[in-house]
């Protein structure tokens, strides 16, 4: 694509008149919006818990005229792609499908475009210390609460919200256009891949991540790393005798986050994340050892979540970071007898980038401006999401622009309505100009 090209394209937003009739659409479309998200908090789609969410997605789909797709993982197919992650589920991927719902127009003049969001959500903790039950959509000072609220059942939410605001206003994309619920995106992106796997490209991927009206241009890579830390019982009337398999784990995490400080170094950023203070983070995010009060603890395992930049190889952190492993093992006195081993499950997700120039993004921040005024601000996120599979691996430029949400992954999450309003609102602008629009 030339630059001129792209610059004439930037520019194919519908006509002032089109243009407002489409928000009108957008806005008619809230209630039913917020009535299919409080639908979708109620199901409760944790970690191999997410059939009766796909369900509603499916009967969504078939209700916009879409044709549904449903299917489950192949789990060996997509070990062989890059990519992939290995599952962190025992038994993996039976009965637990994604479901895209698919818009073929009479005669493709436009681009064509996928709308990407993820189903699955992160457990709640404890239930008693939310204001109401986690997945009991409440509404209150113009907020939806509950346990995906925001990541990212509201993006899920307004995309179908947009595509069904154009027909009722007797139009529908020019283009084919695929609407993806995905599964497992909170830990490996399996979900996202394994449609890559099905077939699925197109000209471009967004994903309506809660990320306040920004438009994400990199994002770092992340991978999670299970130590298995094996000590040397005894009973504690002579401790001496034994090795302490949980001090050692935390005198591991100790030099792992001496780690995460030299990759957050000037000298070793990528540039999109020269702004961030700390881009980069080592997240010591669960722990499990010992045996018994009395007993010096044979075992301690650490799982923890690594981020780095883009262009960095998922190999050749994991070498970096097991040589770091085996350097605290042979100088620190703390970790003398102490066995380790790594296991790399869950991510291994390389990041990604693209050009803010690009037409996806420029069409993606006009529609935004028709609709909120201002420019949208550009961010590299240091977190992951799907769009490196599509980005990295797909051939399909992919970029997120989702809701403001707060809590996410804490208590009492939840996503502004007048956001997720807006987000509906630049999304059918964009499927409009992006896709061109034909008579239903």
């Amino acid at each position: 694509m030339t630059r001129d090209t792209a610059a004439r394209l930037d520019h194919a937003l519908p006509d002032p008149g089109l243009r407002a009739a489409i928000l009108d659409a957008a806005d008619a479309a809230q209630g039913g919006c917020v009535s299919h998200l409080s639908d979708l908090v109620r199901q409760p789609s944790l970690l191999g818990e997410e059939s009766s969410a796909q369900a509603l997605m499916a009967e969504r789909f078939a209700a916009l005229g879409l044709e549904v797709d449903r299917f489950d993982i192949d789990e060996q197919a997509i070990s062989r792609m890059p990519g992939f992650s290995p599952p962190v589920l025992p038994g993996a991927y039976a009965g637990r499908e994604n479901v895209v719902g698919v818009h073929k127009p009479r005669e493709a003049k436009g681009r064509s475009l996928i709308l990407n969001g993820h189903i699955d959500v992160v457990p709640a903790g404890p239930a008693e210390l939310w204001t109401t039950p986690p997945f009991e959509p409440r509404i209150a000072d113009g907020r939806l609460y509950g346990r995906g609220a925001g990541d990212m059942k509201a993006g899920i939410a307004a995309y179908t919200a947009a595509f069904g605001a154009l027909r009722t206003l007797g139009y529908q994309p020019a283009a084919p256009v695929y609407l993806q619920s995905v599964i497992e995106e909170e830990c490996t992106g399996n979900g996202a891949l394994a449609c890559l796997h099905r077939g699925y490209r197109a000209d471009a991927a967004v994903i309506p991540e809660p990320f306040n009206h920004s438009i994400s241009v990199a994002q770092v890579g992340v991978m999670w790393l299970r130590l298995v830390l094996t000590g040397t019982p005894a009973h504690v009337l002579d401790t001496s005798a034994g090795v302490n398999a949980i001090e050692a784990a935390y005198a591991l995490a100790a030099h792992l986050k001496a780690l995460e400080v030299r990759w957050n170094e000037p000298s070793c950023r990528h540039p999109a994340f020269c702004g961030h203070a700390h881009p980069v983070n080592i997240n010591l995010g669960r722990i499990e050892g010992g045996e018994w009060p009395s007993s010096v603890p044979t075992r301690c395992t650490l799982d923890l979540r690594l981020g780095f930049f883009p262009g960095q190889e998922p190999e050749a952190v994991r070498a970096e970071v097991a040589r770091a492993v085996e350097q605290a093992r042979s100088t620190d006195p703390a970790l003398s007898g102490v066995g380790v081993e790594l296991q790399w499950n869950g991510f291994q997700a390389a990041g990604c980038e693209i050009d803010p120039a690009h037409p996806l993004v420029t069409m993606l921040a006009d529609s935004h401006r028709a609709v909120r005024g201002g420019d949208p601000e550009l961010v590299a996120l240091t977190c992951t999401t799907d769009a490196r599979f599509f980005q990295l691996y797909g051939d399909t430029p992919a970029t997120c622009y989702g809701p403001e949400a707060t809590r996410i992954h804490g208590i009492d999450e939840s996503v502004s309505l007048d956001s997720l309003r807006d987000v509906t609102r630049v999304l059918a602008l964009f499927i409009a100009g992006w896709c061109g629009l034909e008579p239903i």
